[in-house]
């Protein structure tokens, strides 16, 4: 598995929050704000958005503006527990000039899991993936994705280590967690939708 694999995302919407800190690395700090995106459908994704201080400094809450970058994995310890993040790295910060949002990823992977088919309780097909996309110095961000219909069946037969190109958006889905406790937690949880799954030989 070489260091050539394709990721890449843009997305314009509205800022929803001040940039809070993050983390330092090597000597720079990064900050997380929101970025709002409509779907044609109406729904709104609410995506998190981790950005150099140079950048984050012009995500200001209520400007539309244009972010390209790629899409990176964080692990989260709380405890013994450990949640895969996942974020938009921006690497460019722009004023959005499209009148409608934008939301476009496109990455090219392995699978590190072997993918799970199954229908909804609406009867659609789906089948859930993880993808392994490799970066300089030996990291790799690990990215859950969906794909529906035709494309579930076709990666339900695709085994682990297959490279593949996934063609979608970065989405945020809102669920309940059942706790130990008997209460219920309303999180949020963010995957690629994929529209188009190709194999790569």
């Amino acid at each position: 598995m070489g260091i050539n694999d394709v990721n890449q995302l843009y997305l314009s919407g509205e800022v929803q929050g001040v940039p809070v800190f993050d983390h330092s690395a090597y000597g720079e700090e990064f900050f997380c704000a929101f970025l709002c995106c409509r779907r044609l459908s109406g729904t709104v994704d609410t995506l998190p958005v981790l950005a150099p201080q140079p950048l984050a400094v012009q995500l200001r809450p209520g400007l539309r503006l244009a972010v390209a970058g790629q899409l990176r994995s964080y692990n989260e310890y709380a405890g013994a527990d450990t949640h895969l993040r996942l974020r938009a790295f921006a690497q460019s910060v722009a004023p959005a000039i499209e009148a409608a949002d934008q939301n476009h990823v496109v990455l090219e992977g392995h699978l590190c899991k072997p993918p799970v088919y199954r229908m909804t309780p609406f009867g659609r097909e789906i089948a859930d993936l993880l993808l392994a996309v490799n970066r300089r110095h030996g990291k790799s961000d690990y990215i859950p994705a969906i794909v529906w219909g035709e494309n579930a069946r076709f990666a339900g037969g695709l085994g682990v280590g297959q490279k593949v190109r996934l063609e979608g958006r970065f989405q945020s889905r809102e669920y309940e967690k059942a706790l130990q406790d008997g209460r219920r937690e309303a999180r949020r949880a963010y995957e690629i939708s994929a529209g188009g799954i190709y194999q790569i030989l």
